[in-house]
């Protein structure tokens, strides 16, 4: 009996996984057929990496935050840059379109230097770089390692300096190897939409996401599994990087614009870009009254301005 009963557990088991496994494909297919690719794809370094090119004018590259991709981007900022730049919104490793890196997390610098190589393939002639949230950290990855390469910095809720908060139960869960291994794959089968709805409403508080957003941004893409994986291990590594990261913020030469909400209880105004505005020389922050984690969104017009200062300041415009 008990070794009947041990089988039946077996088969219930085997059963779920089955069962796990095929609906999370089916919904990775779903997801890729509802949100396919925006832009075009080259090979960097043997890596492939999506992008979308807009406009003409200075060169500006746009790097999205964690769970995201360059969709957040083409949503509304790009369309309203690209009469006066010519701007590039890239999918990050792992995330969107462009091949996952690193098995154990692309670094900071990892992603600059991909995303460095690849401007400089398409051209790009030492362009502005903008990074919101984790973005910001890859951007700033960029400006220490390769600083010949671009000729600006937007940082908009920037993480940028060590915290002393743990790392969230999520992402503990999803970045150890038990975790990605049962968790990831369940998370991508049935997690259910308005969980998700949920989560875009409160990267955006206290605002509310635009209108027609979270139909647009492609959420279903970020719960692919090797995409949660990809994230997830980013994020889980994302402290210990900043802390080699910015005792070198002081040999950043280029013109700076850094603009935070007051509001932003993701990254703290306080912990992050007030510091980071004194560790780079010249650096100009704007604090945002009111604003949340997404001032691209809901600080449009302050976030054009600031790129036009800085563009400005780099003497091209």
């Amino acid at each position: 009996m008990a070794l009947k009963g041990m089988g039946v557990l077996l088969g219930c088991a085997a059963a779920l996984v089955l069962t796990t496994a095929c609906t999370a494909s089916y919904r990775e297919t779903k997801a890729e057929n509802q949100f396919p690719p925006l832009g075009q794809f080259l090979t960097v370094n043997g890596t492939q990496v999506h992008y979308v090119t807009k406009g003409t004018g200075p060169d500006l590259v746009l790097i999205h935050g964690a769970s995201g991709n360059l969709r957040d981007f083409t949503f509304s900022l790009v369309d309203k840059l690209a009469n006066h730049y010519r701007v590039t919104a890239f999918d990050r490793p792992g995330l969107g379109y462009t091949e996952r890196i690193n098995p154990n997390g692309t670094t900071l610098i990892e992603q600059a230097t991909l995303l460095a190589d690849a401007s400089d393939q398409l051209g790009l002639q030492r362009p502005m770089v903008l990074g919101q949230s984790y973005g910001g950290a890859v951007a700033l990855a960029w400006a220490v390692e390769r600083p010949d390469s671009l000729s600006a910095l937007v940082l908009l809720a920037a993480a940028s300096n060590p915290w002393t908060t743990d790392l969230s139960l999520f992402y503990k869960i999803t970045s150890n190897d038990l975790g990605s291994a049962t968790v990831v794959p369940a998370l991508t089968a049935f997690v259910p939409t308005p969980v998700v709805d949920s989560a875009i409403e409160s990267v955006f508080a206290p605002q509310k996401e635009p209108e027609g957003y979270a139909e647009y941004i492609g959420a279903p893409l970020t719960l692919r599994r090797d995409t949660m994986r990809a994230n997830a291990m980013q994020r889980a590594n994302l402290l210990d990087e900043i802390q080699a990261l910015y005792p070198r913020y002081g040999a950043i030469t280029v013109p700076t614009e850094i603009l935070h909400g007051d509001a932003d209880t993701t990254v703290g105004l306080s912990i992050h870009s007030i510091p980071l505005s004194q560790q780079i020389s010249d650096a100009t922050l704007t604090v945002l009254k009111g604003i949340g984690h997404m001032p691209h969104h809901a600080a449009e017009p302050e976030v054009i301005a600031a790129i036009d200062r800085a563009a400005q300041r780099a003497g091209l415009r």
